[in-house]
């Protein structure tokens, strides 16, 4: 299968890269800065140089083209409010707009937990951050793109356990990096799981289990 990672130099995004090709995966990674390419290709990767606070749908189509599935796990990371307004609202938007145009079905998008930041004082960045990725959830399920939306809790950097907690709603919790790349990749090979909202923390069940336990919540 051919993937287009949209986020491919992040924290999932590069975990996910390199798990895809592993496993035998065409995979084309979307990078902003010119000293991105040499790790992207290092890893097999096909780059592609666009920046999503400067692009359209119609160039994303263009570079998404002989894809079969489409992730978006890009992010602003706390870069400020002209960065998540851009990235993860506008940025979404047009990458979805940019699959349709270009033909591609399967669409993976990385949302935010709903208790993401709870017991703690939120600051005004954070608010605005989860408000426009709500709106980005709002907007890619309205489509008519066989999706998912992932909403992973705190993500942290140890070492994956390659075991989750997968469901329509669960406590929340934390989940390394690693078992995020790892869902998204069962994911991509378990197209018969779309449609479908994922909350996913860490947990006891082996990843492939959860994610095809989540086929009988698809929508149709």
């Amino acid at each position: 299968m051919n993937v287009f990672i949209i986020g491919a130099t992040g924290g999932v995004g590069r975990r996910l890269r390199k798990r895809l090709v592993n496993a035998g995966h065409q995979v084309t990674g979307l990078h902003r800065r010119d000293s991105q390419k040499e790790a992207l290709e290092a890893d097999g990767v096909k780059p592609v140089n666009i920046d999503l606070m400067n692009t359209s749908s119609e160039r994303l189509a263009a570079a998404m083209q002989g894809c079969d599935a489409v992730v978006f796990s890009a992010g602003a990371a706390g870069a400020g409010v002209d960065f998540t307004d851009g990235i993860d609202g506008r940025g979404a938007r047009f990458a979805a707009e940019a699959a349709r145009l270009a033909g591609i079905q399967r669409f993976l998008l990385v949302s935010a937990f709903p208790d993401a930041g709870r017991g703690k004082a939120p600051s005004p960045g954070f608010e605005h951050y989860m408000q426009v990725k709500k709106q980005a959830d709002v907007m890619l399920s309205a489509t008519s793109l066989d999706w998912v939306i992932l909403r992973p809790g705190t993500l942290v950097n140890e070492a994956g356990t390659g075991k989750v907690n997968a469901g329509l709603a669960i406590p929340y919790g934390t989940i390394p990096r690693d078992d995020v790349a790892a869902v998204l990749h069962s994911l991509i090979e378990q197209p018969e799981v779309k449609r479908v909202i994922i909350e996913l923390t860490g947990g006891e069940q082996p990843v492939n289990e959860a994610v095809a336990a989540m086929a009988a919540f698809s929508g149709r």
